[in-house]
């Protein structure tokens, strides 16, 4: 708990607005690719391919879309962010090993590597200044 601790006090002395601009757009981004996945059942099918004979394949594709719903959402917000990026890693981790079990896509494999990259920066960094856990906190 005390490197939780540490870790706010030094993002709360660190913190500017492009990285809650990036904070603000990876949340976008993940809620967006939550409803491309939920009304593109033929893509997400295609994705999960690969983990087709694993078991709990199903337990996969019903646990991606409310993750990136939620997440994308909690992470916009700043309520919750290192939760809500916990929740992502595995989806981001499984989704760069699509490319490389699966058919490899250069374009999806950036695209995830950049945001596994970018997840794990915030499980670090936190929400930040601006966010609804710091006005919640400092409303204490």
């Amino acid at each position: 708990m005390t490197t939780i601790k540490a870790l706010n006090k030094w993002a709360n002395a660190h913190t500017n607005y492009p990285l809650d601009i990036l904070r603000i757009t990876l949340g976008v981004f993940l809620f967006i690719k939550g409803i491309d996945f939920m009304s593109n059942q033929v893509q997400m099918m295609e994705v999960m391919r690969p983990f087709q004979g694993m078991p709990g394949g199903m337990i996969i594709i019903h646990y991606v879309v409310p993750a990136h719903f939620v997440g994308g959402f909690l992470i916009v917000m700043g309520l919750l962010t290192r939760w809500a990026v916990l929740a992502q890693l595995p989806i981001l981790i499984g989704a760069v090993l699509v490319n490389f079990l699966g058919e490899m896509s250069v374009t999806n494999l950036i695209v995830a590597s950049v945001t596994l990259l970018i997840c794990v920066f915030f499980l670090f960094y936190g929400s930040g200044k601006h966010s609804v856990d710091y006005s919640l906190k400092m409303q204490q």
